[in-house]
């Protein structure tokens, strides 16, 4: 049997933080080897909220230059822009054609959303979990990984696949491969530096939460210096009433490379004035090799562009053989 094949996308809003790499994309390059991985940039996905349209094709370059930077191999990894393949858009426009609409009302994002965005809510912000069953179904994809928010919607994914298969297709032979949840290794939770009960998160209108895989040494040095700490001399591990201690050493940890044990016993008399020091500097070194292999593919973005051309091309095969397949089940002509 081959490798079993894993499809994930990200939307090109803001700049990947460490509770990204940590938390996810480090996970991905160390095991990428042992899947047929399908990682895309979900720009069709970004437009769903107001957005700033001189910014999405940077945003959309910059996200797939960090994704090659943080070590994804194109030799294990086909990485692809979303927009690039009109097929994505299709299969979303056939799948809306028999996906019930009280499938979307019920789903809890969109509530959430759209309670922010008043009477602006877009159509697109009720539909894009069909455009997402679209992307996954699109690559016949065995695994998909998925947090605790995107549940729900591979649940609707797996709920689309099984209709179609059930109303045009054959228990024999089915159209569409229904995909599993990948639960990888859980990364390291990587909590917001100005609140330590809460996730680092791009969408925290802090910027001082979060230290982000492109900040220059001095943001680091600002944002470590002001981040929130507590009154208590010598620093430990597992204390629930110190969620900010936790936090901190933890990024020490896994920015140095050292075991639990020995980051323990090194803070163990330490004050935050003498720690913060440390940590930022550990923080500088463990972000530059990406940040200089990013700066490398966008000074030459031949490169990447290649990267991407070479994305498009594999990725469009499978994708427009599933869409035949599709179209082909619900009666249409072929072009002539």
């Amino acid at each position: 049997m081959g490798k079993q094949r894993v499809l994930s996308g990200v939307q090109p809003t803001g700049t990947l933080h460490l509770g990204n790499y940590l938390g996810a994309i480090r996970n991905w390059v160390e095991g990428q080897s042992n899947y047929e991985n399908y990682f895309f940039i979900a720009d069709l996905h970004a437009i769903t909220v107001p957005h700033d349209p001189q910014q999405l094709a940077d945003n959309t370059y910059s996200l797939a230059a960090l994704y090659l930077a943080c070590g994804l191999d194109p030799e294990h990894t086909t990485i692809f822009v979303q927009s690039h393949i009109s097929a994505h858009a299709e299969l979303a426009w056939l799948f809306n054609c028999i996906t019930p609409l009280n499938w979307l009302e019920r789903m809890i994002q969109f509530k959430e959303k759209a309670l922010k965005q008043g009477e602006n809510v877009s159509i697109g912000l009720l539909d894009y979990p069909v455009l997402q069953a679209a992307d996954i179904l699109l690559y016949q994809a065995d695994l998909v990984p998925v947090g605790e928010d995107q549940k729900q919607h591979l649940e609707l994914t797996r709920d689309i696949a099984a209709r179609l298969n059930f109303q045009y297709g054959t228990e024999e032979n089915p159209i569409l491969k229904v995909p599993e949840p990948l639960i990888r290794p859980e990364g390291a939770r990587i909590m917001s530096l100005t609140d330590g009960t809460n996730k680092m998160s791009k969408s925290d209108p802090s910027e001082q939460s979060r230290i982000t895989l492109l900040d220059t040494p001095d943001q680091i040095r600002n944002k470590i210096k002001r981040c929130k700490t507590d009154p208590v001399r010598g620093l430990s591990f597992d204390d629930p009433d110190r969620p900010e201690c936790q936090n901190l050493l933890t990024l020490y940890q896994l920015m140095s490379g050292q075991a639990k044990t020995a980051v323990a016993e090194e803070c163990a008399e330490m004050g935050w004035g003498q720690f913060k020091p440390l940590l930022t500097e550990v923080m500088i070194e463990g972000l530059r090799p990406i940040q200089d292999r990013y700066t490398a593919l966008m000074t030459n973005k031949q490169d990447l562009e290649g990267v991407l051309q070479q994305g498009k091309d594999q990725a469009s095969e499978i994708a427009n053989k599933t869409l035949t397949k599709v179209k082909d089940a619900l009666g249409y002509s072929r072009p002539l």
